[in-house]
Protein backbone atom coordinates (compact mmCIF):
# COMPACT_ATOMS: atom_id res chain seq x y z
CA UNK A 1 0.00 0.00 0.00
CA UNK A 2 1.65 3.42 -0.96
CA UNK A 3 2.41 5.76 2.09
CA UNK A 4 -0.38 8.26 3.24
CA UNK A 5 0.46 12.21 2.71
CA UNK A 6 2.46 13.53 5.94
CA UNK A 7 0.21 16.23 8.14
CA UNK A 8 1.31 19.49 6.28
CA UNK A 9 2.44 18.08 2.52
CA UNK A 10 0.46 18.25 -0.49
CA UNK A 11 -0.45 15.37 -2.54
CA UNK A 12 0.24 15.04 -6.31
CA UNK A 13 -3.64 15.40 -6.79
CA UNK A 14 -3.94 18.56 -4.72
CA UNK A 15 -0.59 19.99 -6.33
CA UNK A 16 -2.07 19.42 -9.67
CA UNK A 17 -5.67 20.43 -9.50
CA UNK A 18 -3.91 23.60 -8.22
CA UNK A 19 -2.35 24.94 -10.94
CA UNK A 20 -3.58 27.26 -13.38
CA UNK A 21 -5.08 26.58 -16.17
CA UNK A 22 -6.00 29.39 -18.72
CA UNK A 23 -4.45 32.70 -18.70
CA UNK A 24 -6.53 35.75 -17.47
CA UNK A 25 -6.54 37.71 -21.04
CA UNK A 26 -7.90 35.14 -23.46
CA UNK A 27 -8.42 36.25 -27.37
CA UNK A 28 -12.03 36.28 -29.12
CA UNK A 29 -13.29 33.19 -31.26
CA UNK A 30 -16.01 33.70 -33.48
CA UNK A 31 -17.00 31.02 -34.89
CA UNK A 32 -19.75 32.03 -37.21
CA UNK A 33 -17.49 34.07 -39.02
CA UNK A 34 -14.92 31.78 -39.71
CA UNK A 35 -14.12 30.44 -42.94
CA UNK A 36 -15.13 27.82 -45.76
CA UNK A 37 -12.04 26.05 -44.88
CA UNK A 38 -10.04 24.74 -41.88
CA UNK A 39 -5.94 26.05 -44.04
CA UNK A 40 -7.04 29.61 -43.89
CA UNK A 41 -8.23 29.75 -39.76
CA UNK A 42 -4.76 27.46 -39.45
CA UNK A 43 -2.67 30.49 -40.58
CA UNK A 44 -4.73 32.91 -39.43
CA UNK A 45 -4.53 31.09 -35.83
CA UNK A 46 -0.63 30.39 -36.35
CA UNK A 47 -0.31 34.63 -37.51
CA UNK A 48 -2.29 35.52 -34.00
CA UNK A 49 0.46 33.06 -31.95
CA UNK A 50 3.32 34.03 -33.60
CA UNK A 51 1.72 37.92 -33.22
CA UNK A 52 1.76 37.27 -29.21
CA UNK A 53 4.79 35.42 -29.39
CA UNK A 54 3.36 32.06 -28.30
CA UNK A 55 6.67 29.90 -27.85
CA UNK A 56 7.30 27.32 -30.49
CA UNK A 57 3.62 27.67 -32.52
CA UNK A 58 5.15 25.00 -35.26
CA UNK A 59 5.84 22.54 -32.47
CA UNK A 60 3.15 19.48 -32.76
CA UNK A 61 2.09 16.74 -31.08
CA UNK A 62 2.13 13.87 -33.24
CA UNK A 63 0.31 10.65 -32.20
CA UNK A 64 0.37 6.86 -34.21
CA UNK A 65 -0.44 3.66 -33.18
CA UNK A 66 1.06 0.56 -34.38
CA UNK A 67 -0.51 -2.42 -35.92
CA UNK A 68 -1.73 -3.78 -32.42
CA UNK A 69 -3.17 -0.43 -32.01
CA UNK A 70 -0.99 0.73 -29.09
CA UNK A 71 -0.67 4.69 -29.26
CA UNK A 72 2.38 6.22 -29.06
CA UNK A 73 2.86 10.29 -29.40
CA UNK A 74 5.88 12.44 -29.37
CA UNK A 75 6.22 16.49 -30.28
CA UNK A 76 8.04 17.17 -34.09
CA UNK A 77 7.84 20.47 -35.88
CA UNK A 78 5.24 20.87 -38.70
CA UNK A 79 7.38 21.72 -41.97
CA UNK A 80 4.41 22.84 -43.95
CA UNK A 81 0.76 23.44 -44.36
CA UNK A 82 -0.85 23.16 -48.06
CA UNK A 83 -3.77 25.06 -49.33
CA UNK A 84 -5.42 21.25 -49.86
CA UNK A 85 -5.25 20.40 -46.51
CA UNK A 86 -1.98 18.96 -46.07
CA UNK A 87 -0.33 19.04 -42.73
CA UNK A 88 3.87 18.28 -43.27
CA UNK A 89 6.43 16.72 -40.86
CA UNK A 90 9.36 14.55 -41.01
CA UNK A 91 10.87 11.47 -39.59
CA UNK A 92 13.37 8.41 -40.27
CA UNK A 93 11.29 6.02 -41.55
CA UNK A 94 13.03 3.29 -39.52
CA UNK A 95 12.17 5.11 -36.72
CA UNK A 96 8.93 4.20 -33.78
CA UNK A 97 6.72 6.81 -35.79
CA UNK A 98 7.77 5.11 -39.21
CA UNK A 99 7.41 1.50 -38.35
CA UNK A 100 3.84 2.78 -36.89
CA UNK A 101 3.21 4.74 -40.21
CA UNK A 102 4.18 1.65 -42.31
CA UNK A 103 1.58 -0.40 -40.11
CA UNK A 104 -1.00 1.81 -39.76
CA UNK A 105 -0.87 5.17 -41.98
CA UNK A 106 -2.97 7.23 -39.86
CA UNK A 107 -1.88 9.79 -37.53
CA UNK A 108 -3.48 12.72 -34.92
CA UNK A 109 -1.85 15.69 -34.63
CA UNK A 110 -2.41 18.89 -31.80
CA UNK A 111 -0.77 22.02 -31.50
CA UNK A 112 -1.60 23.78 -28.04
CA UNK A 113 -1.26 27.53 -27.32
CA UNK A 114 -1.14 27.66 -23.55
CA UNK A 115 -0.84 31.40 -23.75
CA UNK A 116 -4.19 31.54 -25.84
CA UNK A 117 -5.43 28.45 -24.58
CA UNK A 118 -6.01 27.33 -28.16
CA UNK A 119 -5.93 24.06 -29.29
CA UNK A 120 -5.84 22.76 -33.37
CA UNK A 121 -6.21 19.12 -33.85
CA UNK A 122 -5.57 17.52 -37.27
CA UNK A 123 -6.17 13.96 -37.93
CA UNK A 124 -6.06 11.90 -41.24
CA UNK A 125 -4.49 9.19 -43.46
CA UNK A 126 -0.80 9.69 -44.17
CA UNK A 127 1.71 8.84 -47.01
CA UNK A 128 5.34 9.47 -47.90
CA UNK A 129 6.31 12.37 -50.05
CA UNK A 130 8.69 10.55 -52.73
CA UNK A 131 12.50 10.92 -52.04
CA UNK A 132 13.03 14.51 -53.66
CA UNK A 133 10.86 16.29 -51.50
CA UNK A 134 12.40 14.01 -48.50
CA UNK A 135 15.57 14.99 -49.67
CA UNK A 136 15.03 18.68 -49.68
CA UNK A 137 13.82 18.63 -46.23
CA UNK A 138 16.80 16.74 -45.21
CA UNK A 139 19.32 19.50 -46.68
CA UNK A 140 17.40 21.97 -45.02
CA UNK A 141 18.27 20.64 -41.65
CA UNK A 142 20.90 22.22 -39.55
CA UNK A 143 24.56 20.41 -39.83
CA UNK A 144 23.83 18.76 -36.43
CA UNK A 145 20.27 17.42 -36.68
CA UNK A 146 21.60 15.83 -40.37
CA UNK A 147 24.72 14.26 -38.10
CA UNK A 148 22.09 12.58 -35.56
CA UNK A 149 19.72 11.87 -38.27
CA UNK A 150 22.76 9.81 -40.25
CA UNK A 151 23.70 7.62 -37.29
CA UNK A 152 20.18 6.00 -38.18
CA UNK A 153 19.83 4.51 -34.60
CA UNK A 154 16.90 6.20 -32.82
CA UNK A 155 15.36 4.62 -29.95
CA UNK A 156 17.62 2.01 -30.13
CA UNK A 157 19.12 0.90 -26.70
CA UNK A 158 22.01 3.35 -26.19
CA UNK A 159 24.42 1.34 -23.62
CA UNK A 160 27.19 3.93 -23.60
CA UNK A 161 27.05 7.29 -24.16
CA UNK A 162 30.81 7.23 -26.39
CA UNK A 163 29.15 5.40 -28.74
CA UNK A 164 26.48 8.00 -29.85
CA UNK A 165 29.68 10.32 -29.52
CA UNK A 166 31.37 8.42 -31.63
CA UNK A 167 28.79 7.79 -34.12
CA UNK A 168 27.86 11.95 -34.19
CA UNK A 169 31.18 12.19 -35.23
CA UNK A 170 31.37 9.65 -37.96
CA UNK A 171 28.27 10.91 -39.54
CA UNK A 172 30.07 14.63 -39.05
CA UNK A 173 33.42 13.66 -41.49
CA UNK A 174 31.04 11.41 -43.98
CA UNK A 175 29.13 14.87 -44.39
CA UNK A 176 31.94 16.76 -44.43
CA UNK A 177 33.03 14.71 -47.38
CA UNK A 178 29.54 14.60 -49.23
CA UNK A 179 27.53 17.64 -48.14
CA UNK A 180 24.68 16.34 -50.02
CA UNK A 181 24.75 13.26 -48.32
CA UNK A 182 21.04 12.19 -47.34
CA UNK A 183 19.71 9.96 -44.46
CA UNK A 184 18.11 6.63 -46.01
CA UNK A 185 15.46 6.74 -44.67
CA UNK A 186 14.39 10.17 -44.46
CA UNK A 187 10.87 10.68 -45.16
CA UNK A 188 9.10 14.10 -45.37
CA UNK A 189 4.97 12.65 -44.33
CA UNK A 190 1.46 14.03 -45.55
CA UNK A 191 -1.04 14.60 -43.16
CA UNK A 192 -4.04 14.90 -45.48
CA UNK A 193 -6.49 15.93 -42.64
CA UNK A 194 -10.27 14.71 -43.06
CA UNK A 195 -11.12 16.65 -40.16
CA UNK A 196 -9.78 19.41 -38.72
CA UNK A 197 -11.02 21.08 -34.76
CA UNK A 198 -10.37 24.07 -33.17
CA UNK A 199 -10.92 24.58 -29.97
CA UNK A 200 -10.72 27.68 -28.29
CA UNK A 201 -10.43 27.99 -24.34
CA UNK A 202 -12.75 30.02 -22.02
CA UNK A 203 -12.58 30.75 -18.78
CA UNK A 204 -16.28 29.67 -17.62
CA UNK A 205 -15.20 26.85 -19.50
CA UNK A 206 -17.77 27.37 -22.38
CA UNK A 207 -15.11 26.45 -24.91
CA UNK A 208 -15.68 27.55 -28.14
CA UNK A 209 -15.11 24.83 -30.07
CA UNK A 210 -15.52 24.39 -34.30
CA UNK A 211 -15.16 21.13 -36.18
CA UNK A 212 -14.54 20.69 -40.32
CA UNK A 213 -15.19 17.36 -42.05
CA UNK A 214 -13.53 16.68 -45.68
CA UNK A 215 -16.24 15.65 -48.01
CA UNK A 216 -14.65 14.64 -51.05
CA UNK A 217 -13.41 18.66 -52.30
CA UNK A 218 -15.48 20.53 -49.79
CA UNK A 219 -15.57 21.12 -45.80
CA UNK A 220 -18.48 21.12 -43.85
CA UNK A 221 -18.22 22.92 -40.65
CA UNK A 222 -20.24 22.02 -37.31
CA UNK A 223 -20.07 23.80 -34.13
CA UNK A 224 -19.60 21.00 -31.00
CA UNK A 225 -20.81 21.01 -27.69
CA UNK A 226 -17.58 22.06 -24.89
Amino acid sequence: MADEPQAGSTSMRDLLRGLPVFAADLPEFDADAAPEEPVSLFAEWLTGALEAKVPEPHAMTVSTADGGGHPSARILICKDVDADGRWYFAANDTSRKGRDLAANPYAALTFYWPPQGRQIRVRGPVRATGADRSAADFLARSPGSRAEALTGRQSDVLDDPAELEAAVRSAQERLAADPELVAPGWTLYAVTADEVEFWQADQDRRHTRLRYTRDGARWTRHRLWP
